[in-house]
């Protein structure tokens, strides 16, 4: 338990049931009346995002909501295999906790999963990683001034927007928040 004066970004409340990250919080103190806490409050498991305002000093119920460092070993069938990195244990995570961000899943790749009481909540990926391009059509020459660009098919199955110079084979930096290509890697 705390109070609402304990509040910081990041911190992981439950609310009647439910999960909820702290994305943001700001105390207030009107002329008139008490102050209270206005805050902006995201679903751990649905993402949906809210406004909630509570009185200064009132309690409020912190979940105990642990990261650890993992790497993702392989696919079991609709569930991803990840082993934690201190502990050596293994765990399952559904597929629709993993959600878009098996498309940037690779065997060995080190994840931060957050989990509360043993429950997988989600896993965060990297802000970029590395990844070969499976196949793309070749770009035309002349076409590298146009600023265009082309569907890639990397390594993991997912599809995203490359330049026209980029060629199958490539190794490319994906940013992982929005599938942005942001460079090819050399060497």
């Amino acid at each position: 338990m705390a109070t609402t004066n304990d509040l910081k970004n990041g911190m992981t409340l439950n609310l009647d049931g439910q999960l909820w990250n702290v994305v943001e919080f700001q105390h207030v103190k009107p002329g008139k009346g008490g102050a209270f806490v206005r805050t902006t409050l995201k679903n751990v498991l649905t993402g949906k995002v809210v406004d909630k305002t509570f009185n200064a000093g009132v309690k409020v119920d912190t979940a105990n909501v642990h990261k650890a460092a993992m790497s993702y070993l392989y696919k079991d069938g609709g569930d991803f295999v990840f082993m934690d990195s201190e502990t050596y244990d293994q765990i399952t995570v559904p597929a629709g906790t993993v959600g878009g961000n098996a498309d940037y899943l690779l065997e060995n790749a080190e994840v931060t999963v957050a989990l509360h009481d043993a429950t997988p909540l989600y896993v965060e990926l990297p802000a970029s990683v590395e990844l070969v391009v499976a196949h793309t059509d070749p770009g035309l020459q002349g076409d590298r001034s146009t600023g265009g660009t082309k569907p890639a098919e990397l390594e993991t199955g997912a599809t995203i927007q490359v330049p026209l110079f980029v060629n199958t084979g490539d190794k490319l930096k994906v940013d992982t928040r929005d599938g942005r290509y942001i460079g090819r890697v050399t060497g």
